[in-house]
């Protein structure tokens, strides 16, 4: 406790510094944290990524849900306290008033701290980018290839280092993570992703499968949850500390508990293996059209506008159990949508105007 005390108040230093001294980064380092955020998996990197190579879009959306999945396990066993209510309850300043930490819209997430969710989903879906990118180079072998294939590797690790670094000191920019929150973030990312690039099941996985995988986090979860609300454990601690010491009552979202972001990331598997498993996917994405480069552009086109209308379709969150029921329908369209309903529209599309031509 006294080493975690010591880590935390080093971690509030750090955070005073970027508040004080990066204070002209401030819109840069929030866009930062939005570009962190989890759910731009699955409304840009997935639609872009499952157009251009379904077998790395696939993977994107597995290696996201097993990703938080266990960052949500990790936040329930590791406890890990936020910067903005640690400073408030904490016993290590006791003769002097606690540091003042600004917080910000996007500050009062409501589940536990560490790891962080932002980082660890950042990490899990650029190396996934990273490494599918390189796949296409390695396989160069003359001596100029194997130049280019060294120097891309180069260039795109080292984006993948500055996406994360920038990723990190947004969140504790913004007082939501302490450094060591993050840190363990990223590279809980990355041994996810990785794992998945030795797991080639999941490509020819059946929706009897995508469902049965669906059961298993969900009834693991619930299981761990409930079992240790036997004993006393409240695995909600961290919502009641987020509501009472957020400087703004309306930047509380239930958005960020933990069982929305698991109920939303089983939608997006089922929707991802509802999709993979039609009768559109197959006849559209399977078919000769699928090869055809303008195809694909108005696949990616169609998809990124068209779940960029999702953004407008506000769950109400007056009743807790109604919301999670309709985010896990909204998520599971999400992936559908990219995978199975756009695909055969622009299929049907491009058919009729090749039949008026000939």
């Amino acid at each position: 406790s006294i080493k975690m005390d010591l880590l935390h108040s080093n971690g509030v230093l750090i955070i005073q510094h970027l508040q004080r001294d990066y204070r002209a980064y401030q819109d840069f380092l929030n866009f930062m944290s939005h570009v962190g955020d989890p759910r731009n998996i699955f409304s840009i990197y997935f639609p872009l990524w499952f157009q251009l190579n379904q077998v790395v879009g696939t993977k994107m959306i597995w290696v996201a849900v097993i990703g938080d999945w266990f960052n949500l396990i990790f936040k329930w066993i590791l406890f890990g306290h936020r910067p903005y209510w640690w400073v408030q309850e904490t016993m290590v300043y006791p003769n002097q008033s606690s540091p003042c930490l600004e917080q910000f819209p996007i500050t009062c997430e409501t589940g536990p701290g560490s790891p962080s969710g932002h980082a660890m989903g950042s990490s899990c879906v650029w190396y996934v980018m990273v490494t599918a990118a390189l796949s296409y180079t390695v396989r160069w072998k003359d001596k100029s290839a194997v130049t280019l294939h060294r120097l891309t590797w180069s260039f795109l690790w080292s984006i993948f280092w500055i996406i994360q670094i920038s990723v990190c000191i947004s969140r504790v920019f913004i007082a939501t993570h302490f450094p060591h929150q993050v840190v363990l973030g990223v590279f809980a990312g990355i041994l996810v992703a990785e794992a998945f690039e030795h797991t080639p099941a999941i490509q020819t996985a059946s929706l009897r499968m995508y469902i049965k995988t669906n059961l298993f986090l969900f009834l693991f979860a619930l299981g761990f949850y409930l079992s240790l609300k036997l004993i006393d454990i409240d695995l909600l601690w961290s919502v009641p500390k987020a509501k009472k010491w957020c400087a703004n009552p309306d930047w509380i979202n239930i958005d960020t508990t933990p069982f929305a972001g698991l109920v939303r990331n089983l939608g997006a598997l089922f929707g991802l293996g509802l999709g993979i498993n039609s009768e559109m996917f197959i006849t559209s994405c399977k078919g000769k059209n699928s090869c055809k480069i303008s195809f694909r552009i108005l696949c990616i086109a169609a998809s990124l506008a068209t779940l960029q209308l999702y953004n407008f379709v506000k769950i109400p969150t007056h009743t807790e159990y109604l919301f999670y029921v309709l985010s896990f329908c909204k998520s599971a369209a999400m992936p559908l949508t990219v995978v199975a309903l756009v695909p055969y529209c622009v299929h049907l599309l491009m058919r009729t105007t090749e039949k008026k031509l000939n």
